[in-house]
């Protein structure tokens, strides 16, 4: 295939993109050759496939089937009660997004008042608790012990699950769900390649990936991190094996030696460790746990929700990565203006003042716990506004540039920006425009075609955005 008449960062003019056996053949003035497909660029920006660098695939699918249920599309308990209550089916009602600024940590009796004819589960947006009803409480239950982070308030259950999926999942004998709607929704926005991220990952998650892109219906390039049973999983073509994912809690962090035998057995399978960081606490934790264990290329901090100023030079001085979500604070920004103190909300998802202490830094969506569009992303990451129009954290606004970088960086090693060569494989991401005009307006209606490993993923139809 040959794309011509294309913009690449780094050429003074349009150029001409050769495509064979699924890597770029040939960059420059190039003449077609019989019978190959060409695609004319007409100037647009040819870039390298964007990266979600931190993704929960399984539960984004799962997501797309359940019901919205915090803000900004649910801020109260009348439109919660209203959303569920006009909720199609019978079976199962699952939530997703919750937050307690909608009506507080509701208990089962709470939610009954709201569905009762129906099992009924609510996903806190923090990922870590699920709000039953009482027909919930009881279908998952159902003769079973129950799980420690199962509430209990006396003698009764609240319907309160704290850091029970994988519990849940064996109560529901639930298998993983079809990626397809993942698929088509990211690569729609441009996107070739994830790093999925969630710390249960283990070998039957590896064989559902395996299966789920074999047949088309996750056509991405997958980087799988999880569990330190993960380095055993067979991994499969265009699925390679990612970090060991270190879950902190806050509330329960485990012994540093515990959590430095945790990192010494991940570097020992040639593994780097990303590290869930979203307090102060924990990111102080972090930085003593590597000091311990000892640091090696390819760890990262994942979140870096709240990051004070003298930590930003004890994260460059460890060598160690940030991937950050700059969309939280359009999503959750009004929130945080609320609900944290007002000096802590400049160090809130951090992004120029990392860069300036030369940490590197990438993006990734949470998804399902924020939006999967990169686009969305950078416009955040240039803007800092929230959804009602305020600024919050003015200083760490990046460049249109700086921004589309984030969803650039070599998801293996974050401190390189992949770029278009010959011999690199062709997963790519073509816009309609040249970036002088798309850095004004960073949205996925820009993007006109999307190929993996050569091969076009989107199917949209291929004409100029609305």
């Amino acid at each position: 295939m040959l794309i011509r008449r294309a913009e690449l960062f780094d050429t003074a003019t349009p150029v001409d993109v050769r495509i064979a056996d699924g890597t770029i053949a040939a960059i420059g003035t190039l003449a077609p050759i019989a019978g190959e497909e060409t695609i004319d660029a007409a100037g647009g920006l040819l870039l390298p496939g964007l990266h979600d660098h931190h993704i929960h695939v399984a539960a984004f699918a799962a997501s797309l089937s359940s019901v919205r249920c915090g803000p900004p599309e649910i801020a109260d308990a009348a439109a919660l009660t209203d959303m569920l209550r006009r909720a199609p089916g019978s079976g199962w009602l699952r939530g997703t997004g919750y937050h307690e600024s909608v009506a507080g940590l509701p208990d089962a009796k709470t939610l009954d008042a709201i569905v009762a004819d129906r099992p009924l589960r609510i996903q806190h947006r923090s990922g870590r608790m699920w709000l039953f009803n009482s027909a919930g409480l009881a279908a998952i239950l159902g003769g079973r012990d129950p799980p420690p982070g199962l509430e209990k308030a006396g003698d009764r259950f609240t319907g309160r699950l704290f850091e029970g999926d994988a519990w849940l999942r064996d109560a529901l004998a639930g298998r993983p769900p079809c990626f397809a709607a993942v698929g088509r929704m990211l690569a729609n926005h441009g996107v070739t390649g994830l790093t999925e991220i969630s710390p249960s990952n283990d070998a039957v998650i590896a064989r559902h990936f395996a299966d789920e892109m074999a047949t088309g219906a996750l056509p991405q390039r997958v980087l799988l991190a999880g569990a330190l049973t993960l380095a055993d999983a067979a991994m499969a073509p265009r699925l390679a094996l990612g970090p060991a994912k270190l879950h902190l809690h806050e509330a329960d962090l485990p012994a540093l030696d515990d959590a430095a035998a945790f990192v010494a057995t991940a570097h020992a399978q040639g593994r780097a460790v990303a590290v869930h960081c979203a307090t102060e606490v924990e990111l102080l934790y972090t930085l003593a746990m590597f000091d311990e264990a000892g640091a090696a290329p390819g760890d990262r901090i994942e979140h870096a929700s709240v990051t004070p100023d003298f930590a930003l030079d004890e994260i460059a001085r460890r060598g160690l990565a940030v991937v950050t979500q700059p969309h939280f604070i359009a999503e959750r920004g009004d929130a945080y203006r609320r609900d944290v103190a007002i000096e802590t909300q400049p160090l809130l998802y951090r992004l120029c003042a990392f860069l300036s202490a030369g940490v590197a830094l990438a993006a990734g969506s949470d998804a399902p716990f924020g939006s999967a569009n990169p686009w969305a992303a950078m416009t955040a990451a240039v803007s800092r506004r929230t959804h009602e129009g305020a600024i919050l954290g003015a200083a760490e606004a990046l460049t249109p540039e700086q921004a589309l970088d984030l969803f650039l960086r070599d998801p293996v090693a974050l401190d390189r920006r992949r770029a278009i060569v010959v011999g690199m494989q062709a997963d790519l991401c073509l816009l309609h425009r040249p970036w002088r005009e798309a850095r004004t307006s960073l949205s996925s209606d820009g993007v006109r075609a999307v190929y993996v490993d050569g091969r076009r993923i989107d199917d949209r139809v291929d004409q100029p955005p609305a």
